[in-house]
This record gives C-alpha cells, sequence and structure tokens, in this order.
C-alpha cells in the first residue's frame, strides 16, 4: 500500500495542483454566451405575451422558458456544471423529489374531491310545492 508515500509529514503532501491554489478559472466567453441565451429565452417569453398567446400553450410556454433560464442560472453562473456529481444529486433531488411529491398530492386531491362530490353530494333539489293561498 502506499500510506507511507502519503503519509503527513511527508514532503510534498500538502502541494496542491495549480488549479486549486489559484482558484479554478473559466473563460469570460462562456459567460457572454451564457448572457446572450438568457437574454433570447427572455426575449421569447415576453412574446408570448406580445403575441397574446393564450391557454394551456401560454402557461406552458412560460413555464418552459422558466425552466430553461433557471436551469443556465444554476447550472454556470452558480458553478453547478463543474461541480462533482454527488453535490450535484445533493442540490436537484430533494427539489424534484419534493415536485414529484406535489403532483402525487395534487392527483390524491382531485381524486378525493371527485369522491367526496358523487358520494356526498346533497340530493337533487326537489321542487317545493306551490304556496297555499
Amino acid at each position: 500500500m502506499d500510506h507511507a508515500e502519503h503519509a503527513h509529514g511527508a514532503p510534498g503532501a500538502h502541494d496542491e495542483p495549480a488549479a486549486h491554489s489559484k482558484g479554478q478559472q473559466h473563460p469570460l466567453g462562456i459567460y457572454f454566451k451564457i448572457w446572450g441565451l438568457l437574454f433570447v429565452l427572455s426575449a421569447a417569453s415576453y412574446m408570448v405575451d406580445f403575441f397574446h398567446v393564450q391557454g394551456l400553450l401560454r402557461w406552458s410556454l412560460i413555464i418552459i422558458f422558466m425552466l430553461l433560464k433557471a436551469g443556465l442560472i444554476v447550472s454556470v453562473f452558480m458553478h453547478m456544471l463543474w461541480e462533482r456529481l454527488a453535490l450535484l444529486y445533493a442540490i436537484i433531488v430533494p427539489p424534484l423529489l419534493l415536485v414529484t411529491l406535489v403532483g402525487i398530492g395534487a392527483l390524491e386531491a382531485d381524486y378525493t374531491f371527485l369522491a367526496r362530490e358523487t358520494f356526498f353530494a346533497p340530493p337533487a333539489a326537489q321542487k317545493a310545492p306551490p304556496p297555499a293561498h
């Protein structure tokens, strides 16, 4: 085993690679490209309102553009693109699990509402007899 070579007292044991001592550097070009892409996605989001898109398509497009922008911001500007997979899982999995559980809860609530409406609805209003004169 190489435990002796990596002992705490061994010379060079505390030497760090150059990338860790200076910090990780990313080219500025990637940030400018992401800013441009965010601008394009924001413009597309505003175009949804400008062209008066309505209904499910409107909300689907808004949510898609929002998630794309949020993903770009988290991955590049928060440096998640370059993080280890375990850290990514620690940050990404809990919100996905939460969204899944909220979706299951919404489906269950809808089913419960329909079941209550079916089994506990008041009987149809009976026609009241005409008033006596």
